[in-house]
């Protein structure tokens, strides 16, 4: 039996995320997941969506250290959260869990 080679290529969320609602519902599932990991990774890829440039100019931090604070190894600050997602465009919604 022959084996065929299966070609695969990476999958790039900042490539899929191309509306405001896209970005807002792809935030809220990070959100749900609990991880802090999980969730600034996915700031990270709707930053990248929008243009790293653009939010380092409009948050005054370093693109270079957005990159890293936002990577999946990254630890941004809290500040630096809020920054970001203020400037995405995008807020943050509280509500009373059911527990």
């Amino acid at each position: 039996m022959k084996k065929t080679k299966v070609k695969t290529t990476p999958w790039d969320a900042a490539e899929h995320l191309k509306t405001k609602e896209d970005m807002a519902a792809y935030l809220e599932a990070a959100i749900e997941d609990s991880d802090p990991v999980v969730i600034s990774a996915a700031i990270g890829d709707i930053a990248r969506a929008k243009g790293m440039s653009q939010i380092a100019r409009e948050t005054g931090l370093g693109r270079e250290s957005l990159y890293k604070a936002l990577s999946p190894g990254g630890n941004p600050e809290f500040a630096t959260i809020l920054k970001v997602v203020r400037a995405l465009g995008l807020k943050f919604h509280v509500e009373s869990s059911a527990h």
